[in-house]
């Protein structure tokens, strides 16, 4: 599978392995600089393995908070409320796999908002509602 890049609000994924691509069994993803971080927020449907690449995290997962940088591997399980940040702001890569496959539509959902032109909290909402999203 080639890689496929998707941009939206001020956010760059890159997809390297679809749900589609894996007959649903994961999706492989990788966030790029200029990154933001990500709020606390639960899974109803995926299990998340982050892997840094570059730079230093603080994952919260559940109780616990988690600073990891490359070849750390931190697990949010779903259903368990997580957040990510970087401890220094926008910089860093992180591959992040979930399972089972499919989260990467939620992505594609997004850029294909931003390109319409349509992207605001509205879209979002819809999108994390699709995808079992819960912001806490």
């Amino acid at each position: 599978m080639s890689e496929e890049r998707l941009t939206f609000g001020g956010v760059t994924i890159v997809i390297k392995a679809s749900g589609d691509s894996t007959g649903g069994s994961m999706s492989v993803f990788e966030e790029v600089p200029p990154l933001v971080d990500t709020p606390l927020h639960v899974h109803e449907h995926e299990d998340e393995l982050f892997l840094p690449l570059e730079g230093e995290h603080v994952f919260g997962v559940g109780d616990a908070e988690h600073r990891a940088g490359p070849g750390s591997a931190v697990f949010a399980p779903r259903g368990v409320p997580h957040s990510q940040r970087r401890v220094v702001p926008g910089v860093g890569r992180t591959l992040i796999v979930t399972t089972p496959g499919g989260f990467d539509g939620f992505f594609r959902e997004l850029a294909a908002a931003e390109r319409a032109g349509t992207l605001g909290p509205d879209a979002y909402a819809a999108a994390s509602e699709r995808y079992g999203i819960t912001w806490l």
